[in-house]
């Protein structure tokens, strides 16, 4: 990587700092750095532009929807203004935007609009942070930012979510492990992301299980 491009990963890194001063705990700086990290070294292994890959995971969650009424323009819009203030080629800042776009998991069942290496790296690396140890936190973090119940036997996960149910849903956080997390392993992109989702999927499993032992009074 030159040093133009080492720069404009250091200014990136800055300006997502101060953007996400008091963010939710499970889409925070910490998050990005988490994805960043993911990121580098899926794509040790892959021919890709390192440059958009990292511009490209540290601003996916720049404006998450989630908490801009659901408006899935905002981050574009903000990314692409910040990229334009640095030398960076259209190209390269028109293939962030897409890989923000087309990132998120709007309920598994929409089908990415653009394809690219670089977008299946940093998707795999996101999705990453949100499987193991650390996607069970993030996920029981939002699911109290939200003020979700822990779980309710008499609410079944709905596995056939439009992207709109996905995103209004408010059932339990236990529900989201079998709507989302559990489903993660079988679609990662890339050969080191299906590696480590697989020790990271049988954590949660592991975590499950223990989790109803208690709930039911059996350990």
């Amino acid at each position: 990587m030159t040093s133009q491009e080492t720069g404009i990963i250091e200014n990136t890194t800055v300006f997502v700092k101060e953007t996400l001063k008091g963010a939710e705990g499970g889409h925070d700086w910490f998050h990005i750095q988490r994805v960043f990290n993911n990121a580098k070294l899926i794509a040790r292994g892959e021919n890709a532009d390192n440059l958009v890959i990292a511009l490209g995971a540290l601003l996916h969650d720049i404006a998450d929807s989630k908490f801009h009424n659901g408006d899935e323009t905002v981050g574009p819009k903000i990314a692409e203004e910040f990229l334009k203030s640095l030398n960076i080629s259209s190209e390269v800042i028109q293939h962030v935007i897409k890989i923000i776009e087309n990132i998120s998991f709007k309920g598994g069942n929409v089908a990415r609009k653009f394809s690219s290496k670089e977008l299946d790296i940093v998707q795999d690396a996101d999705r990453l942070d949100a499987i193991g140890a650390i996607g069970i936190a993030r996920t029981f973090n939002y699911g109290g930012f939200k003020g979700r119940g822990l779980y309710d036997p008499e609410i079944e996960p709905n596995l056939h979510m439009t992207k709109e149910e996905y995103k209004a849903s408010n059932a339990p956080t236990i529900n989201h492990f079998y709507e989302k997390l559990l489903l993660l392993k079988d679609r990662m992109n890339t050969e080191t992301g299906r590696k480590i989702a697989a020790e990271r999927h049988q954590f949660m499993e592991l975590y499950l299980d223990q989790f109803y032992k208690e709930w039911n009074g059996e350990g």
